[in-house]
């Protein structure tokens, strides 16, 4: 309502470009080994199959969510954009165990910047696969998500993914 009385409401850019979270090997989302990522039912996205423990923000935007089991962040950009972080696959049972998490829910964060430490060699060795979904969850609210071909990344460097919102 103020914003059209006094015209003076700052304007959200509505494209964003998410960078890669992780060092490592760039998985398409259907060769990710879980139904759940792989037939998009959380959203559109990626992988990465680590190739280092260090995880940073891949937008500039607010810590949403830490899950509880520290296996899972949800960030959100200014313009909408809803993207989260699954470090493997089938962590949660490991309740926090080979995470170390230095953001919390409230956050402010910029590309590049340290959100989780994880121990690769434990989650190697404890879930079912390293490969860490990155996925937009509020693909629906989105009108264009380009998804990069790219082979190898770099946390924190290589745009993956330009996405426009609606």
């Amino acid at each position: 309502m103020f914003k059209k009385l006094f015209g003076k409401g700052k304007e959200v850019n509505k494209d964003i470009e998410i960078k890669a979270p992780f060092t490592g090997e760039f998985v398409k989302i259907e060769d990710i080994p879980d139904p759940v990522f792989a037939q998009k039912m959380m959203g559109d996205g990626f992988g990465i199959k680590p190739s280092e423990g260090q995880i940073v923000s891949p937008i500039d935007g607010t810590v949403d969510n830490v899950f509880p089991t520290k296996h899972a962040i949800g960030l959100k950009a200014d313009n909408g954009l809803e993207l989260l972080i699954h470090i493997g696959l089938d962590t949660v049972q490991l309740d926090g165990e080979g995470f170390d998490v230095s953001v919390q829910s409230g956050d402010e964060v910029s590309v590049g910047d340290p959100l989780i430490e994880v121990d690769l060699d434990y989650i190697k060795k404890n879930a079912k696969s390293e490969i860490s979904p990155v996925i937009v969850t509020n693909s629906d609210q989105t009108s264009s998500i380009q998804i990069a071909d790219v082979d190898h990344v770099v946390k924190g460097e290589t745009k993956v993914v330009d996405v426009t919102m609606n």
